[in-house]
Formats: C-alpha cells, structure tokens, sequence
C-alpha cells in the first residue's frame, strides 16, 4: 500500500479521545470500572481468569495459526518484530468491539471480554496485524481517514470476505462474485471506520470510495485473498519464504 500521493482529508474537529475511538477500550485510559448489573449478570467480575484465557489463545495461535505466523514473519522482515508481551493485549472493550490496533503504543489488542473462542481471535490478530504492517511500512497515519479507510479496506479484503460470506449474505452466482466480494470490503471497511471514528456515514464512505481502486489491488503481504474452509492460508504460508516472510 502507497499513501504518500493519498489526499489528506480532515473534515471534522476532533477534540477528545471518544472521537477516534480510544473510549472503546477503557482500560487502555484507566476508565473501566465494574457494574453491579455485570457483576450480578457474571459479565464482569472475572476479568483475570479470562485475560489467562485470552492469553493462552493468544499463543495457541501464534504457535498454530499459519495467516499469523505469515503476519508476524512479513512484520519481522519488515524491522518491527513482534514481542509477544509488548505488542498483543488482551483487555476489556466496550462491547462493540472484538479488537483493535493502538498505533500510539504500537499494540494490538485482543478484547477478552467478547473474543473468546480460537477462532475469532485468530481472525483478530491477522485484522490487527495488517494495520501493524501498515503502520510500519506505509507511515500510515491513523488520524488521516483516507489511510485509515486503505487499511481497513486492506485488512476485510485480506482475510474476511470470501464467496462463502457472499453467498450467506444473498443470492450469488459465478457472474458477480467479484462484485459481491468488493461490495463486501467496502461494507466492512465502511463499519470499521464508523465504529473507531465520530465522523458521518457520508464522510466514511466517500473516504472507503476514494481509496478503494488502489488498497483494493495491494494485497501485501499475504498475497492472495484467503477464502474460507479453503487452503488459501495454507499456500500463503508456503510461499512466505519467497519473500523472506517463514
């Protein structure tokens, strides 16, 4: 992905930490407190064990997972290595979210509270890695909605939407498969945009339409959509080596 020619587009005046989304994740800002209701409910109150759990998952996957181990060899032939106990979290979220990168503190953060199952957090992880790789090697700037749409377009075209997906969300057939996957990325983009920035649908999806063409085509550096129950993630492994990535 190249955003140096990228149009810097700020159409809104941010002025606190709920407006770029950072208010989604209150124990980044030392905000979260417990509720009766979530105690009473067993929503919270557990918060320890399932960060452990969170943990171990997180490992698993990074011991198992091919598109993460892929992500974590592209991130260290890139000169920012992953550290196991510096850049993944695990942490609770506001509930409208699973995820998230935090370019600030350059981590990655796994929502314990919502991203329980092996999963979910895989598919977490290469989300929020893509972004890491952005940010190292794209100077992306996470404050500029134009990159922030392009990895965001980046990150559902590379690993979230697939025939399967398009197939579930209406009918499908071989002539518009293409188009059903594009509008697919544009849809996810366009959600993640809006739930990590206070900015209007028009302005996100003007964002999303002005960078589509181009982050759309950049498929580094995994290299291939990954489609699912398919063997996508494995061959994106085995060809990691060509490039210095496993």
């Amino acid at each position: 992905m190249d955003n140096t020619n990228t149009k810097k587009t700020e159409t809104t005046n941010f002025n606190n930490p709920s407006d770029w989304g950072y208010d989604l994740y209150p124990e980044r800002k030392g905000s979260f407190k417990r509720s009766l209701t979530g105690i009473l409910t067993g929503t919270e109150g557990n918060e320890a064990a399932d960060r452990m759990r969170c943990e171990k998952t997180v490992y698993k996957c990074f011991k198992t997972g091919k598109l993460v181990q892929l992500m974590a060899g592209a991130l260290k032939a890139s000169g920012c290595e992953i550290d196991l106990r510096r850049h993944i979290v695990c942490e609770v979220c506001d509930p409208k979210v699973s995820g998230g990168y935090d370019p600030e503190l350059n981590q990655i953060v796994v929502c314990q509270n919502s991203s329980k199952s092996e999963g979910i957090v895989h598919g977490i992880l290469v989300h929020e890695m893509i972004h890491m790789f952005d940010f190292c090697n794209n100077n992306v700037d996470f404050k500029n909605i134009d990159h922030l749409a392009c990895t965001e377009i980046r990150a559902a075209n590379l690993t979230h939407c697939s025939f399967l997906s398009a197939m579930l969300q209406g009918d499908v057939s071989p002539w518009n498969i293409k188009a059903k996957h594009q509008e697919c990325v544009k849809a996810k983009a366009l959600e993640s945009v809006l739930a990590v920035r206070k900015v209007t649908i028009k302005e996100a999806l003007e964002a999303v339409e002005r960078v589509f063409p181009k982050c759309y085509r950049d498929l580094e550096p995994i290299g291939r959509r990954v489609k699912a129950n398919s063997l996508d993630a494995k061959r994106a492994y085995a060809e990691g080596y060509l490039y210095g990535y496993v």
